[in-house]
C-alpha cells in the first residue's frame, strides 16, 4: 500500500496528457487498451470525489509550424512534414476519455503541459496545489511536466501505470530513479483510497 499522503479533491487535479490516437499508436495495441481502461477508472474516481480533471493535447496550427526553428531537433521534423495538425481527429483526446463540462482542456506545442499553455494559471484559479500526472510518453510530456511542475511547487503524484513510453528502459529509469525525488509514484488503483471523501 502506498505511503503517499491523502489527496484533498478540492485542491487536486488529474492531468491526462497526450492521450490522443496519434500518440497512443506509438505503443503496442494491447498496452494502449490497458492504459485506456485504467485511465477511465481513475478519471471517474477523481470526478466522483469532486476533483478537477485537466486534459493536455498536442496540436499545431500553420502559425505554430512556421514558428518552429530548424534547430529544434524534436519539433522541426513535425513542422517540416506538417504533422499533428490541431484539427485532425488523430490529435483529439481519445473518445474513451472524453472531457466533460467543467474539465480543463489545453492545447500545447512543445513537450511540457505547462510551458506553452495557460494551464498553470487555470489550475491556480481553481485552487489546485496537487497534481496527479498521467500521460504518454514518460520521457516526453510526463518528464517535462514533472520537472516544470516541481519547480512551480505543486505536490506531485505520478501514476506508474498511467504513463507509458515506446522505450521501456527510459520509462523504467524515470519511474525508479528520477521521479521519486520530485513526486510520489503510485498505481492508478491507489488513487481511489487516497482521495479523501470530505
Amino acid at each position: 500500500m502506498s505511503t503517499a499522503p491523502a489527496l484533498d479533491p478540492a485542491h487536486t487535479a488529474l492531468l491526462v496528457m497526450d492521450y490522443q490516437p496519434a500518440i497512443l499508436a506509438l505503443l503496442p495495441e494491447s498496452d494502449s487498451e490497458a492504459l485506456l481502461g485504467r485511465m477511465e477508472k481513475v478519471i471517474a474516481d477523481v470526478r466522483g470525489r469532486g476533483g478537477t480533471v485537466a486534459y493536455v493535447r498536442v496540436g499545431f496550427t500553420e502559425a505554430d509550424w512556421a514558428a518552429i526553428p530548424p534547430t529544434n531537433r524534436s519539433f522541426a521534423p513535425i513542422a517540416q512534414h506538417r504533422l499533428m495538425h490541431h484539427a485532425d481527429l488523430d490529435t483529439a483526446i481519445h473518445g474513451r476519455l472524453a472531457p466533460q463540462d467543467g474539465d480543463i482542456i489545453v492545447r500545447k506545442i512543445r513537450y511540457g503541459g505547462l510551458s506553452t499553455t495557460d494551464l498553470d494559471q487555470r489550475l491556480r484559479e481553481h485552487g489546485i496545489t496537487t497534481l496527479i500526472i498521467a500521460g504518454i510518453s514518460t520521457s516526453g510530456v510526463v518528464l517535462s511536466t514533472v520537472l516544470d511542475a516541481a519547480d512551480r511547487d505543486y505536490r506531485l503524484y505520478v501514476l506508474a501505470d498511467g504513463v507509458a513510453d515506446p522505450d521501456p528502459e527510459a520509462h523504467d529509469i524515470l519511474l525508479r530513479q528520477v521521479f521519486p525525488s520530485r513526486a510520489h509514484v503510485l498505481e492508478t488503483a491507489e488513487v481511489h483510497t487516497l482521495l479523501r471523501a470530505d
